[in-house]
């Protein structure tokens, strides 16, 4: 990943604001003062915030780039982590490996590393900000030994670049569901272990084609261009042919992954009828093999997971639509039994009895209310007069009976016409609730001409015919009175 350049060393982002650079006026022109501008108290900063702004710089601003120098200070800790610092002749820098990354790093190169050694460093810049120290976190390193073969990389890609052999219109896309697929590698190696188990995990019936060699050493190049000229002869040969071919092997040195920076491996993987997936190293390991592949993957892990991820895909698309099904299904009938409950509850809530159990309440408590109405007026008035008559004690006794018999006369009147109102409105309202449970009567309904049937014996009504039997004793309740009678069946009229 390349870092965005800084225009200059006190670039800072938007942390501090440009200082504008004043203007001389024009000749014959004379400058207008320019207008107060409000002072702006700075911003102050604690060490958390200055430290924290000063890290998202680093890593914004610069991230991850190479640096070369030379090990001093050199320690690993039980934790698994290396700390050690890069000098030259006039700096230094701190540096940390973490035990993750330290695995992805060869044995070899982990026992050379010592105060002196001079390597090259591939990492992340970032900030320790509990000590407000900025450090580079490694994730390669490169002996300093190995900048021959580096040499030859850059050259090798060149040469291949420039004849347009990475170019993205000339790679094949991949199949997307694959049957049959080719693979190059060691049959000792981590690598196949790892591809077989995520294929095996993923997509089963997947048919693998092994061509075993060497993916280190001098013959190593040889092998691999061997190895993927067969593979294309043979599916050439066979009734079903090959989709693909996974070229793969797991991480280590630039000297480790070379056989995979040769020439020869290059013109075999872009003269091959067959689309090429390489899978070389880790992540950060970066092969001629994966520029000329039709796809680069960073492990072989990730290489099986993309070849097997069209039908992982629809596998994993199949059972998710199952599972929605049943789950739609669910919520369909929970919304069908909760608007049947609502239906329910709302039937029973307007039921006629309830109705008219609610109707016969409120009758109680307007009877009740009108009773004690004029109970609590007659109250308050033999209360006035008593406090009336404690009070003749202390004025004049005819004065104040004159004017008590006035001021009683007027309270009878007042309480006439507020009672009379009252009384009124009351006996209007029970005698319209009288009317409504008159019509809402069973004997008023008989009244006009209807009965209702019952058998004596079972002492249920009667709604149909078929309910009694010949014999059976029955009571007809008419609007006045009722009939006592026996049921005959198959007896013919005195007429017949």
């Amino acid at each position: 990943m390349k870092s965005k350049p800084l225009k200059n060393q006190w670039e800072f982002g938007d942390l501090f604001a440009p200082i504008p650079t004043p203007q001389s006026p024009t000749p014959l022109q004379v400058p207008t003062p320019p207008a107060a501008e409000p002072k702006v108290a700075p911003r102050v900063f604690s060490v958390t915030e200055l430290t924290g702004v000063v890290k998202r710089l680093l890593e914004s601003q610069i991230g991850t780039i190479l640096v070369t120098g030379e090990i001093t200070n050199f320690r690993k800790y039980p934790s698994g982590h290396f700390y050690f610092t890069l000098k030259d002749k006039q700096s230094q820098l701190g540096c940390v490996l973490f035990q993750n990354s330290a695995k992805a790093i060869s044995r070899s190169i982990l026992d050379q590393l010592k105060d002196g050694e001079k390597i090259t460093i591939h990492g992340d810049l970032s900030v320790y900000e509990a000590r407000g120290q900025y450090q580079l976190v490694v994730s390669h390193i490169e002996l300093q030994g190995l900048g021959a073969l580096q040499a030859a990389f850059d050259r090798l890609k060149q040469k291949l670049q420039a004849e347009g052999l990475f170019e993205p219109s000339r790679k094949r896309p991949i199949p997307r569901y694959p049957v049959r697929i080719g693979l190059v590698t060691s049959a000792q190696g981590a690598a196949i272990r790892d591809v077989l188990s995520v294929i095996s995990r993923r997509q089963p019936s997947l048919e693998v084609i092994l061509t075993a060699c060497r993916v280190q050493g001098d013959s190593a190049a040889g092998e691999i261009a061997a190895s993927i000229k067969m593979l294309n002869l043979w599916s050439s040969n066979s009734e079903r042919p090959i989709d693909l071919i996974l070229m793969t092997r797991g991480g280590g040195s630039l000297e480790d992954l070379w056989a995979f920076n040769t020439e020869g491996v290059a013109r075999a993987i872009v003269a091959s009828a067959i689309p090429v997936v390489s899978a070389v190293g880790h992540e950060v390991d970066f092969t001629i093999s994966d520029f000329v592949a039709d796809l680069r993957a960073p492990t072989p892990s990730v290489a099986a997971e993309l070849i097997t991820e069209g039908t992982f895909s629809s596998r994993v698309t199949v059972v998710r639509a199952r599972d929605r099904m049943s789950q739609l299904v669910r919520q369909i009938v929970h919304w069908h039994r909760e608007e049947l409950e609502g239906l329910v509850g709302r039937y029973q809530r307007n039921h006629p009895r309830r109705r008219l159990q609610a109707q016969a309440q409120r009758l109680d408590d307007s009877v009740e209310r009108l009773r004690r109405l004029p109970r609590r007026q007659l109250e308050t008035f033999i209360l006035q007069l008593s406090q009336l008559g404690r009070r003749v004690l202390y004025v004049r006794p005819l004065q104040r009976l004159r004017q008590n018999q006035k001021e009683m006369k007027r309270i009878l009147e007042d309480l006439g016409n507020v009672l009379r109102p009252q009384l009124q409105l009351r006996r209007q309202k029970i005698e319209l609730l009288r009317i409504r449970l008159e019509l809402l009567s069973p004997i008023k309904i008989l009244g006009r001409g209807y009965s209702m049937t019952w058998n004596s014996t079972t002492g249920r009504l009667l709604r149909n015919e078929n309910e009694v039997s010949h014999g059976d004793q029955l009571r007809t309740v008419l609007g006045d009175g009722e009939i006592q009678s026996m049921v005959r069946r198959g007896v013919q009229s005195p007429e017949n």
